[in-house]
């Protein structure tokens, strides 16, 4: 099998699973107990909160353990929406978000009488800062950008997006799941940012949120006084510990991609000249390439993938048997057909160059099974 999907999901990294292993047996005991055993568990927790404080540069009670990245941006979403909505309802995001960040905000704005404002996107991919600072307004709360598309990998101007949420007082929210563990992290200007474990070499079910310090923030579930009073239920305690070591080993040996996935963009170039790379005229995350095949449906070209034994996947989804194009891609003002035709490859710290040349050459044979190739692009359509 080759592996080209890490933006979905990475493999639990060996210092992950050595730091999760005393949790399942000999210290099992409840966090929140008073005893030997409840404070030893306790002891991991505030140990991994410590560790990842330190990696972040932040303080301590500034996180706030999560089942993962979608709970982290249901938290900071509808906590300090909610908290904040004596003071204006108008909150600014865009339409290439994730769904657990578009989901939310939609919410909000049709149960709970929030408005948004949805920004426009350039044709690859980008936030236009000015355009975001002249939609603030009087009652404008929060502003909600991630800092990496997970579909295309496209890098926002993150830091000019803080400086003018800053400028203007209005909060700033950036989903970092797919950041972390590939950029460096820097929080400055940032008021809360969401993370997930699975996605750099930590174990599915774990997350955090950080919230800067001394901003209020509403619960969203109810029961114990756990993680300060904002998330209640019994943590995972080994869950914690792991993404606490996944994180120092993926910060200690951040993995550079981009020569393999050049790689690849050039090799789909020449198998397939009409083949489109979404946002390659910005900056991106340097594991992953999104691509178009115009002429054929993502759907039967990731079927046809794993039938050679390659894993990726697409910004499509099968609802009721259909395909629904990409979000993301529409929201860059590509074509449905464009964005229906698109495949994600998302390399990841164990890809080889072997790998690489295995996964062009089945897609080749991929196209020429499924179709004639169509005939030669014009020079707007042309593979960038």
């Amino acid at each position: 099998m080759i592996y080209l999907d890490y933006n979905a999901t990475t493999p639990l990294c060996a210092p992950a699973w050595e730091a999760m292993q005393p949790y399942f047996a000999r210290h099992f005991g409840n966090p929140s107990s008073i005893h030997r055993a409840g404070r030893e568990a306790r002891a991991a927790i505030d140990n991994a909160r410590d560790e990842l404080a330190a990696l972040l540069r932040v303080k301590p009670h500034e996180l706030t353990f999560t089942s993962g990245g979608t709970e982290s941006n249901n938290l900071a979403l509808l906590g300090l929406a909610r908290n904040l909505a004596p003071n204006g309802k108008h909150l600014i995001s865009n339409r290439a978000e994730h769904h657990a960040v578009l989901h939310t905000l939609e919410h909000l704005e049709k149960r709970e009488n929030f408005e948004i404002t949805w920004l426009d996107l350039s044709r690859d991919g980008l936030i236009d800062p000015d355009a975001l600072a002249a939609a603030i307004r009087p009652d404008t709360i929060l502003v909600s950008i991630m800092t990496a598309n997970n579909e295309t990998g496209v890098i926002q101007p993150i830091r000019e997006i803080a400086e003018r949420c800053r400028s203007e007082g209005v909060l700033l929210h950036s989903d970092m799941v797919q950041s972390f563990g590939k950029l460096q992290t820097d929080l400055e200007g940032i008021d809360a940012a969401s993370f997930a474990a699975h996605k750099f070499h930590g174990p599915k079910g774990a997350g955090f949120l950080y919230l800067r310090a001394g901003l209020p923030i509403d619960c969203i579930q109810f029961g114990g006084s756990h993680e300060g009073e904002r998330r209640p239920g019994t943590e995972n305690v080994a869950a914690i510990a792991g993404m606490a070591a996944a994180a120092r080993f993926i910060m200690q040996k951040r993995p550079n991609e981009s020569k393999l996935r050049d790689e690849l963009s050039a090799g789909i170039s020449e198998v397939y000249p009409a083949a489109q790379v979404n946002g390659a005229g910005v900056p991106r995350l340097a594991n992953t390439l999104n691509v178009s095949f115009p002429g054929y449906s993502s759907e039967t070209l990731l079927m046809a993938l794993d039938l050679e034994g390659i894993c990726a996947s697409s910004g499509s989804a099968c609802m009721v048997g259909s395909v629904v194009a990409s979000h993301v891609l529409l929201a860059m003002g590509m074509t449905p057909e464009r964005a229906a035709s698109a495949i994600r490859f998302s390399l990841g710290k164990e890809t080889t160059a072997e790998e690489i040349e295995t996964a062009i050459y089945a897609i080749a044979l991929i196209l020429q099974r499924q179709r004639p190739r169509p005939a030669a692009p014009s020079a707007e359509h042309a593979f960038a």
